[in-house]
């Protein structure tokens, strides 16, 4: 193979992957800023998402390797949307309640629905969104990406609801913590083998397209993104079940907590000299007194 096939498909690779590690970082990070921050980072998002929409309609013709980049990016920002919507309280159900002790059975999946009802239908909305921006086209890049980050979401969510054994909390901001009530503990349940099969299938599939000698440049590299963002996803259900300390990879995007905290408790010494006399001011918390030390 020559270089050039070589970075047909290694490009794309590295591409998805790059945003998927960003891109989710990025959420985590946002997510975790002090509350006031929130409604300036969901404007911002709605400005994306608009962005994204009205680029997938202009490149729903366009069959060129840049515009396969640009509608899969597109594609990853409108699902972004919807992250941020729920991680950030804006969209999640009509009840925040937490699920009591005990409830188990079918009270306790009603509430769970109670919990998400609304930004599942914004789901369901937004992609009914996204659907009608590239109808018709030659490049559903965009639509694809969507589709398939949003039911290997629903998936998971069903896998950490019924139980799995790492249900990395620590990346469930405060405000959302009644949904940790919801989350069930255990090495394994029922709809797991079926939740990695099925979309391992479709990824041989993807790859074995995207090889193949009669695929055109433009098919290559979108099979090869949608290939690789399915396998990401794959990759993140059995991240729910073994025992690897995969969370470190986002560890980075939870620094932002500590802007919710005041600076430390540390002496920075000022000096001044005034009239012949240095002076140190202490740095304090709010609602402390300054004090001030007068040195001879």
């Amino acid at each position: 193979m020559t270089l050039s096939g070589v970075l047909l498909y290694a490009l794309p690779v590295g591409w998805a992957l790059f945003v998927w590690w960003l891109s989710t970082g990025a959420i985590i990070y946002l997510d975790n800023l002090p509350r006031r921050t929130h409604p300036w980072s969901m404007l911002g998002a709605t400005v994306l998402l608009a962005g994204s929409l009205h680029t997938l309609h202009a490149l729903r013709g366009d069959v060129s390797l840049p515009g396969a980049y640009a509608a899969f990016t597109c594609g990853l920002l409108a699902w972004g949307w919807l992250e941020m919507s729920f991680f950030m309280g804006f969209v999640t159900g009509p009840s925040r309640a937490p699920c009591p002790a005990g409830c188990t059975g079918w009270p306790r999946f009603v509430r769970a629905v109670r919990a998400c009802l609304y930004h599942e239908l914004a789901s369901l909305a937004a992609a009914a969104a996204v659907i009608a921006a590239t109808y018709g086209g030659a490049n559903q890049t965009g639509t694809w990406t969507f589709v398939i980050l949003w039911l290997m979401r629903l998936s998971s969510k069903f896998n950490v609801f019924l139980g799995v054994r790492n249900l990395s909390e620590e990346f469930i901001p405060e405000h959302l913590a009644f949904i940790r009530s919801f989350l069930r503990q255990r090495p394994m349940n029922g709809l797991f083998p079926f939740s990695v099969t099925v979309p391992t299938v479709i990824a041989v599939v993807l790859v074995q397209r995207a090889g193949a000698a009669e695929a055109s440049a433009f098919a290559a590299t979108e099979l090869t993104l949608l290939a690789v963002m399915l396998i990401l996803a794959i990759a993140e259900h059995w991240f729910l079940v073994l025992p690897l300390p995969v969370a470190a990879l986002w560890h980075w995007s939870l620094r932002a907590r500590e802007l919710r905290r005041g600076p430390p408790d540390t002496l920075l010494a000022a000096p001044l000299l005034p009239r012949g006399r240095l002076r140190f001011r202490a740095a304090v918390p709010p609602l402390t007194s300054r004090l001030d030390a007068d040195v001879s």
